[in-house]
């Protein structure tokens, strides 16, 4: 969902150069409504559940887009999949660009030996921006405007009828465990901005297990609503539009909320900011990071997936003081 939603703000600073391009956008039907502000955007369904699945899916996928007329091809996510689509398109003489990962820069980012520093690489954004100056089509993402908020349904409508309060978006969960503040930390943090009666919380998540656990939340703390399995993925970005916060961790929910302009408080723990995948800054957006000087090897994964032995605490070095003041300091609520 990250990697789908870090193309809106790339997207924007685009149209504002070639307002008469059009771009079909092949992703998840689920994720069609991040585009539905962009005019010259259509999205088509990548079914790779189903008619798309494996490689006769995948020739069928290319005989599909083969036939509605595209001019080039812009790869921003450079997987299995994309690449054996390119072989495909290779059969023909419709260009084919691909995304520089930098996989070998964040492989000596993450090494576990040898690491005598870090520095940032290119953001994510970029990289997207590289792929389009590669088919010609010049930009910089100085101009991004964040996109507006939707039009609201009953349900979120009623959500927000509380104006009094700042709203924040808490969205605790991530892909990996290593990726995640611990959960009865979480509860405290939760704990503090409902006793203050200054905000209003809502949950974000998805799975069984997660929104039993965001409903005992819920039930718990007077100031918070589960939003997990409660609203369509429209409603949720409708939501989101107008949050004053979203604390998330390295997920996609952060970039969600930076796509409207909505400030983002992000966590850290063996992952950092410096691979490039924090969420579009529009001048708000904070990280909180894991001690280095404590747990010197991070950032040890991209992704999160790779944990070295002793670092599975290492997000215990965020304080819940120190999240707490950074979301009074951002949503100016001291």
């Amino acid at each position: 969902m990250g990697d789908v939603a870090m193309a809106v703000p790339v997207l924007s600073a685009f149209f504002e150069n070639y307002p008469d391009v059009k771009i079909t956008f092949l992703t998840r039907k689920f994720y069609a409504p991040l585009f539905e502000q962009f005019p010259n955007v259509s999205v088509y369904e990548a079914d790779v559940k189903g008619r798309h699945k494996g490689v006769f899916g995948l020739w069928r996928l290319f005989k599909e887009l083969k036939g509605i007329n595209i001019d080039a091809v812009v790869d921003i996510h450079n997987v299995l999949r994309s690449k054996i689509l390119k072989r495909f398109f290779a059969l023909t003489n419709i260009t084919f660009k691909q995304i520089d990962k930098g996989r070998s820069e964040k492989k000596a980012l993450t090494a576990l030996n040898n690491k005598l520093s870090i520095k940032p690489l290119k953001s994510t954004h970029q990289r997207y921006v590289d792929v389009f100056a590669s088919l010609g089509f010049y930009f910089d993402l100085s101009n991004v405007k964040p996109l507006v908020s939707p039009t609201f349904s009953n349900k979120v409508r009623e959500l927000l009828k509380d104006d009094l309060k700042i709203k924040i978006g808490i969205a605790p969960f991530a892909a990996f465990n290593s990726k995640m503040y611990p959960i009865e930390l979480m509860e405290e943090v939760v704990e503090l901005l409902n006793k203050s009666n200054t905000y209003q919380i809502y949950f974000f998540g998805g799975g069984a297990q997660e929104i039993e656990k965001l409903n005992e939340f819920e039930s718990n703390y007077k100031n918070s609503i589960n939003c997990a399995g409660l609203l369509t993925f429209a409603e949720e970005l409708q939501l989101i539009s107008k949050l004053d916060l979203m604390l998330a961790m390295d997920s996609g929910n952060g970039h969600l909320a930076s796509v409207f302009g909505v400030p983002v408080l992000t966590l850290w723990g063996i992952t950092h900011p410096y691979a490039g995948f924090s969420p579009f800054n529009f001048g708000k957006n904070k990280a909180l990071l894991a001690n280095r000087s404590i747990y010197p090897l991070i950032p040890t994964s991209i992704y999160g997936n790779k944990v070295p032995r002793g670092y599975e605490s290492v997000m215990n070095t965020i304080s819940v003081n120190e999240i707490i003041q950074n979301i009074q300091e951002i949503t100016g609520s001291n």
